[in-house]
This record gives structure tokens, C-alpha cells and sequence, in this order.
């Protein structure tokens, strides 16, 4: 088969084209080298096989290929790295939002200043010892005195309690106003993203750099819960589209979809009744079957931590986590084991509540006041034994160092009842113990949180390293490539040259016809 006049020349342009086509994609690559998200793209080749079979073939006839055709320009992702790092960076949020809230717990648990409790339950502990002394024991005053000390403890108690009530409000209103909307909005954001992708490649272009914008919404989607994303390829309309799916699967099992093309779900957060919260989300194949209760579903994530650290008291429910709860009944534990055992003493109520709860029912840091009685003198600390039913011979201020044992020296046993109704042991040793012990278990949990936030960062640093490994702009590699299609440019060019001058060689330098 003879081959075509002018094939050469056409073998030549299309190399031409897809060099000039290189190197215009390793520009692009260099001009974004600093733009965060960005992937690093490639133009893709392939060989143009021979003509078909032909009569006037024979098997001397070796056919060569047709030169070389763009197939189009396509993103350098790994997806096993992608999966990798969003599964990690969900860690990373859970470990951070649990330390987040622990750091702020140690804050208001901090005794570094002057008139933070374990200060204020000193001073009572001196104005009891000075009580007992026989030498001022008999001071109109020293029962005043005591009762101002106490003043200043609960007030110290009360700030303490404030505090920890208004970080859960604020975490609530977190949610409610942040990170709740944030996640709704990025589910819209990449809704929208889908329908101009869709849009684009169906006039044909790729649509390169609104992928780039995906997947960084995907990336911060990650960060809130662990999630799946698939791709499928639609080819009904003749153009080959890609389309989008983003699920999450709960801990029983249950699969929920977040994105569907242009499909999305919502989430839908509860804290108006204060503790517990709830969680639920309605599915985007489904957004009329009603929304799903995933609170204590979700295995990683921003979510995860916040709902854990607001919703969970370890033992004092039962669960895994020692969220503000347990800093909150370890305190009000603290506070009804102080009150209970000064009244019971005394005989006569040096403590009431507030809040006009039963007897049933126990002190807390909230509730716990000065009783009227005290204020008004009409109640003081019985300073003798007898005074409370004691048996043997009645022994002045034996009764105020019985109260100064029990503050400081005798072992107690500290229970609760469980919203289940099962009585728990939460503590044991002294009430002075029991205050130093929510420091020193928040000092444990904080750095504990710290160490597992630690790895997990180092890990995603890792993974994200190999990503851009991967799919970063790498400058000496495009340098490079610009070298390489350079040349390949120049030799097509050459091809090009020498094609026309055999032409002309044989038009104008061969044969007598027309001589």
C-alpha cells in the first residue's frame, strides 16, 4: 500500500501540537506550584495504530503507526492515599477537640490563683485549727470567722461551677452556630461544584481546577466525620461524566448518604434541652424518610469529640469517656461529701441548698449555700463531742478536730447514683484528696489527649507528605519535563524540516515527465 502524500507532515503537526500541548501543561503545573490544592496534571498521550487491512496489503507491506494523539489532560491522584489521609485526619479532629475542651477544664481547675479553692479549703482547715486552740477557742469570734472562711470556699466553689456550666453552654452554641452550619455549607459547596463539573464536562472540559476545589471541601468535610467517596461515570448523555458519591458509615453498621451528585443530606443538631444533645441526619436519596439519631454513632472526627466531651461522665454513666460530666460530678461529689459531713457533725445544718431540692437529694457545687441558721447565729459549730451524742465524758473542742479529721486526715467513701439507678463509688480517700483528684486526673486526661493528638498529626504529616509525593508540583520534575518536550519539539520540528525537503526532492529534483 503506498502511504499517504503528506502523512509525514501530519505526523509531524500532531507532535508538534501535543508538545506545545506539554509544555503548556508544565506551565500551568509551575504557575500554581504555591496554590494550596492544587494537583499536579499531566497531558495524556497515546499512539495512533495503522490502517486498517487493505486489498492491495501483502505481508511484506509493515505498516507504521499514525503519529500521536492527546487524549486529554487528567489530575496525578492517588486514591488509596486520599482514603488514607481523610480516614486519619478524623482523628486528628477527634484528638483535638477533646484536648481543645480539656485544656479550658484545666484552666478552670487551675489553682494558681490566690483565691481558687484548695487556697480557700486551707484557710477554713486554719480557721477550724484555731477553733480547736483552747487559747482562742472561747472567742465569740472564731465561729464568725470560720463561717467567712466557708463563705469564701463556696463562693470559690460557685465560680468554679459557673465556669464549667458556661463552657458547656459555649460548646453547645459552638455546635449550634458553627461547626454544625459549617458541615450543611460544605455539603452545599460541593453540591454546587458537582453541577458546574458536570456542566463543564459536558461542553468538554475537564474541569481540573473545580476538582481541586472539591476535594479540599472533602478534605474539611473529613475533619467533622469519617467519610467514604466514591466515583461513577455516567454515559447516557454520550459524554462520559463523572459523578460523585459521599457516604458515612455509623458504628452499627449503617450506611448514610451525605452527597449523591447533586443530592445532599443535613445534619441537625439538638441543644436546646441542655444535657444530654443529640445528633441526627436525613439522607440524601432519602430526605423524606426522616432524619437518623447518629449521637453516639460516629466513630471519628470533630463531631465525635465535641458530643463525647458534652454528652459522656465515665463512670458516672457508664460510658467511655470522661467528658465535662465527670469534672462536674467529681466536683459535686467533692462539694455533697464537704456538706454532708459538717452537718452531720454539727448536728444542726451548717449547709443548705439553694435550691430547694428534698433531703433526698444531694449538694452541688451550684446549690450549696451558707444556711440561714449560721448567718443569722442562730446556728455555730458545737465544738464538743457530747454535743452530738457522744457516750464518754464530753471533751471541749473535740467535736471542731473531729470536722478537721474529716476534712483532711479520715478515709471517705464517696458514691453516687447513676441516672440508672445504681449506687457507684467515684472516689475514695479524703475530701481534701477528692478536690486535689480532679486536677490530677484532668492533668492525666490532658496530657494523655496531647500524646494521641501528637501521633495522629505525625501520621497525617506523613500521609500528606506521600500525597504530595504524589500529586504536589515537584519544580525540578517540571523543569525537567520542560527540557524533555523541548527537545521533542525541536526533533518534530526537524521531522517537519526533512519530510518537506524529500518532497521537494522528489517533485522538483526527480523524473523527465513533462520535460
Amino acid at each position: 500500500m503506498i502511504r499517504s502524500t503528506f502523512a509525514g507532515f501530519t505526523m509531524a503537526q500532531q507532535a508538534l501540537s501535543a508538545n506545545q500541548r506539554a509544555i503548556d501543561v508544565a506551565g500551568q503545573n509551575l504557575s500554581n506550584i504555591n496554590t494550596p490544592g492544587y494537583t499536579r496534571q499531566r497531558l495524556d498521550l497515546a499512539s495512533i495504530s495503522p490502517v486498517g487491512a487493505s486489498f492491495s496489503s501483502s505481508v511484506y507491506d509493515n505498516k507504521v503507526g499514525q503519529g500521536v494523539m492527546m487524549k486529554g489532560i487528567s489530575q496525578i491522584r492517588d486514591p488509596f492515599l486520599d482514603i488514607q489521609y481523610r480516614n486519619q485526619i478524623a482523628k486528628v479532629g477527634t484528638a483535638d477537640a477533646e484536648d481543645q475542651i480539656l485544656e479550658r477544664l484545666g484552666e478552670i481547675f487551675d489553682e494558681t490563683d490566690s483565691a481558687a479553692v484548695r487556697e480557700a479549703f486551707n484557710n477554713v482547715i486554719t480557721q477550724l485549727k484555731n477553733m480547736a486552740n483552747p487559747q482562742d477557742g472561747g472567742a465569740s469570734s472564731t465561729d464568725a470567722l470560720v463561717r467567712s472562711s466557708f463563705e469564701v470556699l463556696i463562693n470559690a466553689i460557685h465560680e468554679k461551677a459557673n465556669a464549667v456550666d458556661a463552657l458547656e453552654e459555649e460548646m453547645i452554641k459552638k455546635m449550634t452556630d458553627s461547626v454544625i452550619p459549617n458541615i450543611n455549607t460544605c455539603l452545599n459547596e460541593i453540591k454546587n461544584l458537582n453541577e458546574e463539573i458536570k456542566n463543564s464536562q459536558i461542553l468538554g472540559n475537564p474541569a481540573l481546577e473545580l476538582q481541586d476545589e472539591r476535594n479540599k471541601l472533602l478534605d474539611d468535610l473529613a475533619t467533622y466525620l469519617p467519610i467514604e467517596v466514591s466515583y461513577r461515570t455516567d454515559t447516557s448523555g454520550g459524554e462520559p461524566i463523572d459523578l460523585l458519591d459521599v457516604t458515612f458509615r455509623d458504628s452499627a453498621g449503617t450506611k448514610h448518604t451525605l452527597i449523591s451528585d447533586t443530592k445532599i443530606g443535613e445534619f441537625h443538631f439538638d441543644g436546646t434541652g441542655g444535657i444530654p444533645v443529640s445528633l441526627e441526619v436525613t439522607d440524601a436519596l432519602n430526605p423524606g424518610g426522616g432524619a437518623s439519631d447518629i449521637t453516639d454513632l460516629i466513630q471519628n472526627g470533630v463531631l465525635k469529640g465535641n458530643i463525647d466531651m458534652l454528652n459522656k461522665a465515665e463512670i458516672f454513666d457508664g460510658t467511655d469517656t470522661k467528658g465535662i460530666g465527670y469534672y462536674r460530678g467529681m466536683f459535686d461529689a467533692f462539694v455533697n461529701k464537704l456538706a454532708t459531713v459538717m452537718n452531720d457533725l454539727n448536728g444542726d445544718a451548717l449547709f443548705e441548698k439553694s435550691d430547694g431540692s428534698g433531703a433526698d437529694q444531694p449538694f452541688t457545687a451550684s446549690n450549696i449555700k451558707v444556711s440561714e441558721g449560721w448567718m443569722n447565729g442562730t446556728v455555730s459549730i458545737k465544738k464538743s463531742d457530747g454535743a452530738v451524742g457522744g457516750t464518754g465524758p464530753s471533751t471541749e473542742y473535740k467535736n471542731v478536730q473531729l470536722m478537721i479529721n474529716a476534712l483532711i486526715s479520715d478515709k471517705q467513701i464517696f458514691t453516687v447514683k447513676r441516672p440508672d439507678g445504681a449506687d457507684v463509688t467515684v472516689f475514695t480517700g479524703t475530701i481534701q484528696n477528692c478536690y486535689d483528684n480532679i486536677q490530677n486526673v484532668q492533668a492525666i486526661e490532658r496530657k494523655a489527649s496531647a500524646s494521641i493528638l501528637k501521633n495522629h498529626l505525625t501520621v497525617l504529616n506523613q500521609i500528606s507528605d506521600s500525597r504530595d509525593a504524589v500529586s504536589g508540583v515537584n519544580m525540578d520534575e517540571e523543569v525537567m519535563d520542560l527540557m524533555r518536550y523541548h527537545q521533542s519539539y525541536n526533533a518534530a520540528s526537524r521531522l517537519m524540516t526533512t519530510m518537506d525537503e524529500m518532497l521537494d526532492k522528489l517533485i522538483n529534483d526527480s523524473g523527465v515527465v513533462g520535460r
